[in-house]
Order: structure tokens, then sequence, then C-alpha cells
């Protein structure tokens, strides 16, 4: 039985990676259009969530959103969200329909096919170059000018197993604060159950969402910075913590 599930794990890994990679071969040529200018990239975008769905559906994922508050069309956000799964960007792309770029890190970019249009899509920072992290706040203004919303998932990373929710990073806020644009607290609640960077766990199964009434930032200074994380972490951790009671 245990050697069943060794080999049930392995095969389901690898056809993750199947279901990452084909809709990008099939789709490649007109992805490799709807990236050549930046004003396309709400079209950009709808095949992104497309790809995404492809690849929840085919894990077995099913997947439930409950929205405590909706998003309008034509406004920026700041979406977060705790990060446990290589399927959070997947889970993100589904649950929000207002054209959003990533801010991740550099190193996804190094992914065959995904790291191709992660790293011309994406705002990507490198975590130990300051001067990386200041050039993100002016690619995410430029973003933002152009109407779109900004999606980081603040841990700075996926933390250790045994950790429900990290500490948070300063950087999303900061930006929500000096474009004085809502947080958008977002819980996943599943991804670490359903797959999570340890290689022989997960399977299929229910993958719960739950997007939080905003937080608005109209009126805060770069000084509120601190009380803002504290107060959106508080939000996700305390929802977190009530389905491990």
């Amino acid at each position: 039985m245990k050697l069943l599930k060794s080999i049930f794990w392995i095969i389901y890994r690898i056809w993750f990676y199947v279901l990452v990679a084909l809709p990008i071969i099939v789709l490649f040529p007109i992805l490799l259009i709807s990236i050549s200018r930046e004003q396309w990239y709400p079209f950009f975008f709808k095949l992104a969530r497309f790809w995404a769905r492809i690849i929840l559906t085919g894990m077995g994922f099913r997947i439930k959103i409950n929205r405590e508050q909706t998003t309008e069309a034509g406004r920026s956000y700041m979406f977060v969200a705790n990060h446990t799964s290589m399927a959070d960007i997947m889970l993100m792309l589904v649950s929000v329909k207002n054209p959003f770029v990533f801010v991740g890190k550099k190193e996804l970019a190094k992914i065959p096919l995904f790291g191709f249009f992660y790293k011309r899509t994406c705002i990507l920072v490198d975590r130990s170059s300051q001067k990386s992290r200041q050039a993100v706040f002016l690619r995410a203004q430029r973003r933002l000018k152009q109407g779109l919303s900004i999606c980081i998932f603040p841990e700075g990373g996926v933390p250790d197993e045994h950790i429900t929710l990290d500490e948070f990073k300063d950087g999303a806020f900061r930006l929500a604060i000096n474009h004085q644009i809502p947080i958008v607290p977002m819980t996943f609640y599943d991804n670490k159950k359903r797959f999570s960077y340890t290689f022989f766990s997960g399977g299929p199964g229910k993958m719960r969402v739950l997007m939080h009434k905003f937080i608005l930032t109209k009126g805060l200074k770069t000084v509120d910075t601190k009380a803002l994380n504290k107060k959106t972490r508080n939000i996700i951790l305390n929802e977190l913590n009530k389905t491990l009671n």
C-alpha cells in the first residue's frame, strides 16, 4: 500500500508539470503576441486565467470561492494571500477577475516555458538586493497607472511546513499606501494539504478561498505601514486558526 501511494504521488507530481507545460506549448503563438505590447496585458491575463483553470481542474481540485466583498471592474487593488503551495499562483489567477501583475521572486524565471512568460509579465524581485527592491516600486507604479492591480505573497516565500503563517514583509503595504489602493486580504485554506512543497503529499480535493473585506488605505501615510501589515496578517491568521481549532 505504501509503495502504491508513493507511485501515485510521483505520477501526480509529474502530471502537474505536464499540465503546466501543455497549454503553454499549445497556446505559445497567441501568448507570444499577447505579451508583445504592455497595453495588451489584459488579454494575456485572460489567457493566464484559462491556463490556471486547466491546471487546477486537471489536478482534481474543486475550487470554492467566497467573497465578503466584490472587486469593481476598472479599479486597482493590492491582492495578498498566504503562501504554501506551487498552486497558489493558479488559485490566485482563478479567484481574481481584475487584471493584476504578480510581484515574485526572480528564481521562478528559471523554470522552463513558464519562466519565459513569467519574467516578461511579472515584476521580479531579488530580495537580497536593495536596488532590486527599489526597482519594484517603480515598475509597480507604472502598472498601477495603466489601471492594473498588483498581487504579492507578503511572506516573501513559502514558510516551513509547521508554520501556519510567516511574518509579512512591508513592501505590499507600502505600495498600497503610496498609491492609496485597497488591500484585499485572501485566505487559501487547503493548498498546503492539496499540493505542498513536500513531494510525497497531497492529492485531489477541495480548494477553498475567502476574499475578505477590503482594507482601505485612503489617508494613510508611510508611517502606518507596520500597522497595516499587522492588521492584514491578523485577518488571514485568525481565519487560518479557525480551521485548525
